[in-house]
């Protein structure tokens, strides 16, 4: 597993991981969110509400294997999810960009 996939999973363990598409993009409207993930089996139309609100709010967005994402925060149909804690999101997308 990808090492950014298992800070995922603390990050649910946490409390610090919203999922879902239609809350996803949510609270990156409100900007409670610093990092948004979107699982490479995600429907059109999920990848363009997402990557649309991540562009229009600077929110950095990572794309990950198909079913890898769900598999990592332990909800297996989940496509997207947010990390609303700035450090773990930073720490999400150095880990994302190094593999």
């Amino acid at each position: 597993m990808d090492r950014y996939l298992g800070m995922l999973g603390l990050c649910a363990r946490a409390g610090r991981l919203i999922t879902g598409e239609k809350a996803c993009v949510q609270a990156i409207r409100t900007g409670s969110a610093f990092a948004a993930l979107l699982d490479g089996a995600a429907s059109e139309n999920a990848v363009k509400a997402l990557t649309r609100a991540c562009e229009n709010h600077g929110v950095p967005l990572v794309r990950t294997a198909p079913c890898a994402l769900g598999n990592a925060i332990g909800k297996p149909e989940r496509m997207a999810a947010a990390v609303t804690d700035a450090r773990m999101a930073a720490r999400i997308i150095e880990l994302s960009t190094v593999e």
